[in-house]
């Protein structure tokens, strides 16, 4: 393995005017950043609970996990157990997400031990209680039209994986110490290492996005603690795959182009601050913080949309506040309902 952090590859990266533009873009965000998060503690309280459910949704979605709408609720409100290998994932992503909220300061440097630390809290409910490296090689596969399986990528074999995570973070942390490259560059840098190196039998993409989450806070980028990282991700799962696909040739022979991967990587990250910079300048009070963000999410929904959609942007706000929401607009005249009933389809008037 020669991955992205050997023979200071990442160190002497040829950036093209667009990505160091988005590296100081996210900069000026994270400038801002105090700022935001001091106008009002009621509306970052909010963000924060809806973001945590998005992200519990959305990272297992990418990986084809998900539940009926009202068991989500009520699993995220720890108000039942799981019932099937499904639920046992979504509440292993709550609860490992909760964990690398509460003490990414704490769970640093990054390690083999850390890594296998959060993948015990991943699958804390599964069957196999993780923390442990896979054993048996596992393929990144793709199945064509006419049912022909391809292998997309071969990681590195299970016999090399602690070795391979063992040099990955030494080199990782050499490079985060010296503050040479910007934090953002390395973080991308890590992730897609991780990925390559796939080095557990399940869960590597929802690992990814965790360790993401750690290193974002331990470079002053709060951002996924008020929008969800994963829902963006998921939002642009098609750039993800792609972006992925090109930075990943080569890459066992160091020959593999990071740029791809990490222009997505800052891409997903002014995606976020700018939701977060509008959503927290929509939040007309306090006490209208949930309304407030039902309103800015139907802004944000496509011209036609149904009551389900709202509903599912604003994870966590009860319905009666959508009703609410809902009413607000249409009496104010910036939308008017298509079909009435359980599945009413509503639809903006202005745009």
């Amino acid at each position: 393995m020669r991955g992205s952090f050997t023979d200071n590859k990442i160190e002497n990266l040829c950036l093209p005017p667009r990505t160091v533009n988005s590296i100081a873009a996210v900069a000026s965000h994270q400038g801002r950043q105090d700022l935001f998060t001091q106008q009002s503690p009621q509306a970052l309280k909010v963000l924060r609970e809806v973001a945590i459910v998005q992200s519990v949704e959305s990272s297992n979605r990418i990986e084809g996990v998900t539940a009926p709408r009202e068991r989500l609720e009520e699993l995220m409100k720890e108000k039942t157990t799981p019932v099937d290998r499904s639920e046992q994932e979504i509440v292993g992503y709550r609860d490992a997400l909760a964990f690398v909220h509460v003490n990414a300061g704490e769970i640093w440097p990054m390690t083999n031990g850390v890594v296998l630390q959060v993948n015990r809290s991943m699958n804390s409910f599964m069957p196999n209680p993780g923390g442990a490296w896979k054993t048996t090689d596992n393929d990144i596969v793709e199945w064509a039209p006419d049912g022909e399986r391809r292998v997309r990528f071969r990681p590195v074999q299970a016999h090399l994986v602690d070795v391979a995570m063992e040099e990955l973070h030494t080199q990782f942390a050499t490079a985060w110490n010296a503050e040479e490259v910007a934090k953002t560059v390395l973080a991308a840098g890590y992730v897609l290492d991780f990925l390559c190196i796939h080095p557990f039998l399940d869960g590597n993409g929802r690992m990814s996005r965790l360790l993401t989450l750690v290193f974002l806070y331990q470079a002053g980028i709060d951002v996924g603690r008020y929008v969800s990282i994963e829902r963006v991700v998921e939002d642009s799962r098609e750039s993800y795959y792609e972006a992925l696909g090109k930075s990943s040739q080569g890459w066992h022979e160091g020959n593999h182009d990071l740029l791809p991967w990490l222009d997505y990587f800052l891409g997903v990250l002014l995606a976020a601050y700018r939701e977060f910079e509008d959503r927290v300048g929509s939040v007309q009070s306090p006490k209208g913080a949930k309304r407030d963000l039902v309103i800015d999410s139907i802004r944000r929904l496509p011209v036609k949309f149904t009551h389900a959609d709202v509903v599912q942007a604003c994870p966590g706000v009860s319905r009666p506040t959508v009703d609410r929401a809902l009413r607000g607009l249409r009496e104010a005249g910036e939308i008017r309902l298509l079909k009435s009933g359980r599945d009413a389809q509503w639809e903006r008037t202005s745009s």
